[in-house]
């Protein structure tokens, strides 16, 4: 081999060398070191639960709600009691029966429970007793008497508006029994007026009747011309001796 030559060949050894060194080390695999890290674990349910002692109270009287709750971050009870810590209670006094509510929530979910107060109200009070004189001044002031056109014995729309009136004060009081009265005014005969009267006192009580007041409860009578309420001769007068008028049965 010659001078030149034997330098050139130990560069191409070296290079050949040097290539199959990194040839191997690029073909290795890195290690990891170390183990992974656990699954992340899903937060829990909130659970919780609710009671009243007593459930059952009178009109009045408080009722003590209890509760308890798990994983909860926020907690409600309704109604009106609002915003509540995860575990306690609280005294309520409810004007009528009421279903309460709590609501437990977190970052799992939320869940509920209910408990129902049954609230018992007072006996209602009869109405008191009332005599004779105020139920005559009541009975005065309250029932409305039943007007008719000349001739006529059939019930005008203002008539069934006053005697509906009536009806109601007699539904209050079914103790009081009434008389209606047939009246007309001066013109005609005193047995055509009669018959008359009587036509209008027994429409009146077909009328009431048929708003519910018992027909048990009202008599008839008739007084024709011979009982006025006016006594001048002209139709504002008429008109106001042509009427059913009630009174109150002895």
């Amino acid at each position: 081999m010659t001078e030149v030559a034997r330098p050139f060949y130990r560069t191409c050894v070296m290079i050949a060398f040097a290539a199959a060194f990194l040839a191997s080390g690029c073909s290795k695999k890195p290690v990891i070191s170390g183990t992974p890290p656990p699954p992340t674990a899903a937060p829990a349910t909130p659970t919780v639960t609710l009671t009243a002692d007593p459930t059952s109270i009178n009109k009045g009287e408080t009722s003590t709600l209890h509760w308890s709750s798990t994983n909860a971050t926020q907690l409600t009870i309704a109604p009106e009691v609002g915003a509540v810590a995860p575990e306690g209670s609280t005294r309520v006094s409810p004007s009528d029966s009421v279903t309460y509510t709590i609501t437990a929530s977190g970052p799992g979910g939320s869940a509920d429970s209910t408990v129902r107060i049954t609230v018992a109200q007072p006996p209602t009070e009869p109405p008191a007793s009332t005599d004779m004189d105020t139920l005559e001044k009541m009975f005065l002031r309250e029932i409305q008497d039943a007007y008719f056109d000349l001739d006529k014995a059939d019930i005008r729309s203002d008539a069934r508006v006053a005697l509906s009136k009536s009806a109601d004060f007699l539904r209050k009081y079914p103790q009081i029994k009434v008389v209606v009265e047939g009246h007309c005014d001066e013109r005609g005969s005193t047995e055509y007026n009669l018959a008359l009267g009587d036509r209008r006192a027994a429409a009146v009580k077909q009328y009431m009747v048929s708003l519910g007041i018992g027909a048990d409860r009202i008599s008839t009578v008739s007084y024709g011309k011979e009982k006025p309420f006016c006594m001048e001769s002209n139709e504002s007068c008429w008109q106001q001796n042509r009427r059913g008028h009630f009174v109150m049965a002895k």
